[in-house]
């Protein structure tokens, strides 16, 4: 009974009345204690075979239904915009209660990388004053991003004590700010009409069609397809994304192949092997290589120009990384050495820099399994653009935080254009087993380094402003969003 009492006294600690989240509820007498550690919980409940489903019930058995959502059966970004125009109507209307919710909020969110990602842009898209941090559950195949922050990588329990284990985490996490970064791409509409370059439904959701939208559109350019979106772990292409599509491609066909993560970590080592990485031909090798199709443009510092990155020929895979988790939890970046005539310095994930890496094979990518080993260090960027024309091969894989896609290259002389540059920062929720490091961490030599540098993006073009996660959400014009919180 004693121990019965203890638990229902903890998990007071996360619930929200139902009044503060649905507008047709009512205050009730129960609702005085102020929760220490209000969370909103989102769950994938496909991700991690029956893990998802499983998880989902045990948090909806713990805190409230009316606090956990399933993303399958409605949009964050619906949830969101629901929660937060009944926040900003009780503080209109005095509620002081709601208002210290608000300031405590924190989301879970539980899923693969994408989920993530998606929880993340919807949360950057709301442009809050003070937005809400986010816990990451590992429910997928690779879980760099809770890896990156001490949430371990291996899929969780999903009884009580594991969800009340992990709720204890989540109150005594800390909060982290990351870069988040914006990712635009470009390409001419084929002279026959203007047919979708990319099936819809292989488009991640962190990369948004901007073609189907009115041609008044200011992201739109006349005789163009528009793609943006954003991420704040990686963007891959070449070898390791075509990997990648291969494995989700096979988990679309056939999902009862894929209930735990052991089964898909073999499955997606086997499809490294049958795709030629580890044996290509050398009529393969040319033909992948980076340099023979595509044209890499960095700045390297802001306010820097626009200056060509010369890739070694063999390069056949590209990632642009913002933390130190990659490929299930590796550095392919690692930690270079300080010497005076090494330009390459340790990664942040708040400096406004991405580590470009570039890999020759798969045999290529073992060196990380090796203490301290990295991939081929090319550059530390600000922005990034790379320029894809006509070569061998007509189309090449592109990925972004878990999610790839099958990307068409030109057939004739036009170009397809991806670009990336620094949005800005969001929060996110870190453990004490946080491998991610801060700049402006005094034990961190950085920080001192560049001190003063100004990473703003005042003149950035207004394509640069918005993730585009989050296109449904719209406040109503008599909500005051800048007071949002």
């Amino acid at each position: 009974m004693a121990n019965s009492r203890s638990g229902s006294d903890f998990l007071k600690s996360f619930k929200i009345p139902k009044y503060v989240l649905e507008s047709e509820s009512k205050r009730d007498g129960e609702d005085s204690d102020e929760p220490e550690c209000p969370v909103l919980v989102f769950i994938n409940s496909k991700s991690g075979g029956q893990l998802g489903g499983n998880l989902l019930v045990t948090y909806r058995q713990l805190l409230n239904d009316w606090q956990v959502f399933d993303v399958g059966e409605e949009a964050p970004d619906k949830v969101l915009r629901r929660i937060y125009v009944n926040l900003e109507t009780l503080r209109r209307n005095g509620d002081g209660f709601a208002t210290k919710i608000q300031e405590k909020l924190r989301i879970i969110a539980a899923g693969g990388d994408g989920t993530a990602g998606w929880l993340l842009g919807v949360v950057s898209d709301l442009k809050l004053a003070h937005p809400p941090p986010i816990a990451t559950v590992p429910l997928g195949t690779g879980n760099n991003l809770p890896f990156a922050f001490g949430w371990g990588k291996k899929n969780p329990g999903t009884d009580q004590h594991a969800v009340e284990s992990f709720l204890r985490q989540v109150k005594g996490a800390k909060e982290m700010k990351i870069d988040s970064w914006h990712l635009l791409m470009r390409m001419k509409i084929p002279k026959g009409g203007p047919l979708d370059p990319i099936a819809p439904l292989e488009l991640p959701h962190s990369l948004h069609a901007f073609g189907r939208v009115s041609d008044t559109n200011e992201l739109n350019m006349e005789g163009f397809h528009t793609f943006r979106g954003g991420f704040w772990n990686y963007f891959s292409m070449g070898m390791d994304a075509e990997v990648s599509y291969a494995f989700h491609s096979e988990r679309k066909l056939h999902p009862e192949k894929f209930k735990n993560q052991l089964v898909n970590q073999s499955t997606y080592a086997k499809l490294g092997c049958t795709q030629g990485w580890f044996s290509p031909s050398l009529s393969q090798n040319s033909a992948r290589n980076i340099a023979k199709f595509a044209k890499v443009m960095i700045i390297k510092n802001h306010g820097d120009q626009w200056e060509e990155l010369l890739l070694p020929h063999s390069i056949k895979s590209i990632v642009c990384l913002n933390l130190p988790s990659f490929s299930g939890g590796f550095n392919p970046w690692g930690t270079p050495r300080r010497r005076k005539y090494n330009a390459f310095t340790p990664p942040f994930v708040d400096d406004g820099h991405l580590e470009v890496v570039g890999f020759t094979s798969a045999w290529h990518g073992l060196v990380l399994l090796a203490p301290n080993g990295h991939g081929t260090r090319l550059a530390q960027a600000h922005r990034i653009k790379f320029l894809f024309h006509k070569g061998a091969i007509d189309q090449t894989y592109m990925r972004i935080d878990g999610e790839p896609w099958r990307q068409p290259l030109p057939s004739d002389d036009d170009t397809v254009m991806v670009e990336i540059s620094h949005l800005g920062q969001v929060n996110i929720l870190a453990t004490n087993d946080c491998r991610s490091k801060s700049m402006h961490n005094p034990l961190t030599p950085r920080a001192q380094e560049e001190e003063g540098v100004d990473s703003d993006e005042e003149n950035i073009e207004a394509e640069f402003r918005k993730f585009g996660a989050a296109d449904t959400f719209k406040l109503p014009e008599e909500i005051d969003v800048s007071r949002l919180s």
